[in-house]
């Protein structure tokens, strides 16, 4: 008889390198910049529709408060400068016909700068109920936004 020795079978353990390669990455690199570049013009164009939108509203606010102002406030006359319609009533206290972030005349919202320019001051008007002397309310105003720069916005109001 033919003796056979046993053979033990060994296991190879090969081992698979973990991680990525450097071309692996290179090429997601790579991937993620291309899509970063096709984004970038969409997103400015998206922050300077927003610049635009807050201020139409900034310019919507300031016409709403001379509106309540003059009806309220002035007895048929507006407000000369942002900062008028800023004051709050002398009598009862509160707060102002606009927001404190508009209350410099000219004002920098999102981008936009805002202001307000006054009609000349009609003689004989009474004194407001915010401390205006009589004879400086106005009967016609207007309010403009002009961007700061050409990435904040395209179009002047």
């Amino acid at each position: 008889m033919v003796d056979k020795k046993k053979r033990v079978p060994t296991v190879s353990r090969i081992t698979k390198p973990q991680g990525f390669t450097l071309i692996e990455l290179l090429i997601v690199v790579a991937i993620i910049g291309i899509i970063a570049t096709m984004a970038t013009p969409g997103l400015l164009r998206m922050r300077m529709s927003g610049n635009e939108t807050s201020a139409i509203s900034s310019l919507r606010a300031i016409n709403s408060a001379q509106a309540l102002y003059a009806v309220s406030c002035g007895r048929g006359f507006y407000a000369p400068s942002l900062a008028v319609l800023a004051t709050p009533p002398t009598a009862g206290g509160g707060d102002g016909f606009i927001s404190s972030d508009l209350s410099v005349d000219p004002s920098v919202k999102s981008g936009y700068q805002i202001s307000l320019t006054a009609g000349p001051a009609v003689s004989g008007t009474p004194a407001s109920c915010n401390g205006m002397a009589a004879g400086t309310l106005v009967s016609t105003y207007f309010v403009g936004g002009d961007p700061l720069s050409s990435n904040s916005g395209g179009r002047y109001f």
